[in-house]
């Protein structure tokens, strides 16, 4: 018989929440280093695994932004890019919508055209060679101004129509959504979806500013929400998707036990919660770890991971047409399932 972990693991899944700069695993950027000559405080892959224990966010980004420089040609993004989707793919994942933060590296004098040339490369070979299908998310850091976050966007629109929506990213205490309500009208004016992230570390008001003032069409994160019922209620009733990322919350101590994590508790109010991987390598999980370790931690059900999976895929901003192709994948898979107990 089908144990659960390998039934999760068979499951056609998106992955909604994928930063490509944090999907660096440790031995790849070692080698993207040594590439550029350049020397990291670590000198293999174990020694900056090890290094991945973070008291906070603040305490990642710190590592995450120091992994960044060794992003610096078109084949960096490229490869990091397609390594992620390879293990996409082998992880079950149909459908992964990545972020990736340009200051990072145009503050640097990395060319967007480098940037933007090999990711979109990437995605385009993993389509053809695996049948996953990627969008990409532009997202801008929140620390920074929101005149920087402007440039972005007049920076990215000769590829506006391969970005499939707009996000914000970054140190969240003192940072809040409403500080760049002009800059995301602007990105809506222009035709992006919007995205954001609020209430990982940040209290349910941002949740509830990026909802309503920026009227975002997804909201990242989102677990602060549960603080203010009324906030609750709205979003159960906008069926906002909440692109929640649980191992991410744990290994930066926003739950200290993935047993007291909300996940199981937003479903309780009807939330259109969906699970995701955040930065993989960093939390020691992509997606199908998440969705694991949540099933035992939380006691989910069976039908209770089928709807988060089949939540992620509802709210993959793809068209009503991929949308049901991907949706059938699921129902046939389940079929199948249904069948081989038979």
């Amino acid at each position: 018989m089908q144990t659960v972990e390998a039934f999760i693991r068979g499951l056609p899944k998106a992955d909604l929440h994928m930063h490509i700069e944090g999907s660096i695993e440790p031995q790849l950027m070692l080698d993207l280093a040594h590439r550029h000559g350049m020397r990291l405080r670590w000198d293999t892959a174990e020694a900056l695994r090890s290094a991945y224990a973070f008291p906070n966010l603040k305490s990642f980004l710190d590592l995450y932004f120091e992994g960044c420089k060794v992003l610096q040609t078109e084949q960096d993004f490229y490869d990091v890019t397609r390594a992620y989707l390879r293990r996409a793919h082998a992880d079950g994942v149909v459908r992964a919508e990545m972020f990736i933060g340009p200051q990072s590296f145009t503050e640097r004098g990395v060319p967007m055209e480098s940037l933007m040339g090999g990711v979109l490369q990437a995605m385009d070979d993993a389509r053809r060679d695996q049948g996953t299908s990627s969008g990409l998310m532009i997202s801008v850091h929140r620390h920074r101004t929101e005149a920087d976050a402007m440039a972005v966007l007049d920076q990215i629109m000769p590829w506006a129509g391969r970005i499939i929506g707009i996000g914000m990213g970054g140190a969240e205490v003192g940072n809040p959504p409403s500080n760049f309500a002009g800059f995301f009208q602007a990105a809506r004016d222009r035709g992006f979806r919007i995205t954001v992230h609020a209430g990982e570390e940040g209290p349910a008001s941002y949740v509830r500013e990026a909802l309503e003032l920026l009227r975002v069409d997804r909201i990242d994160h989102g677990n602060a929400c549960l603080d203010d019922l009324d906030l609750v209620r709205e979003l159960a009733a906008r069926r906002t998707p909440l692109t929640v990322c649980p191992l991410s919350n744990l290994r930066l101590q926003v739950v200290t036990d993935l047993a007291q994590h909300p996940l199981k508790a937003m479903m309780a109010h009807g939330l259109h919660v969906t699970v995701n991987s955040d930065d993989p390598p960093y939390f020691d999980g992509y997606v199908t770890e998440n969705l694991v370790a949540c099933q035992s931690a939380l006691d989910l059900s069976v039908p209770e991971i089928v709807r988060l999976v089949r939540n992620g895929l509802e709210a993959a901003w793809v068209t009503r047409e991929e949308r049901q192709i991907l949706l059938t994948r699921l129902d046939d898979y389940l079929a199948g399932r249904t069948e081989a107990q038979a």
